[in-house]
């Protein structure tokens, strides 16, 4: 039986639900060997990934289609 997945909103435009990312800095590795990375999160959902939906009033149109 398949476990019901909460629903959290719509999947945001932007990352394509991916909001933190790990960027090469370019600068080469530091004196333990480790990568120089940046930590970056989507401006637009602020690192959760989704946004929010709008509920607002149906017009008539919408009720028609």
């Amino acid at each position: 039986m398949t476990d019901r997945i909460p629903y959290l909103g719509r999947v945001c435009p932007n990352c394509d639900g991916f909001p933190v990312v790990s960027v090469s800095s370019g600068l080469g590795r530091d004196r333990h060997g480790n990568l120089r990375t940046l930590t970056v999160t989507c401006e637009t959902c602020h690192g959760t990934g989704h946004t929010s939906v709008r509920r607002g009033r149906v017009s008539r149109l919408e009720v028609a289609a």
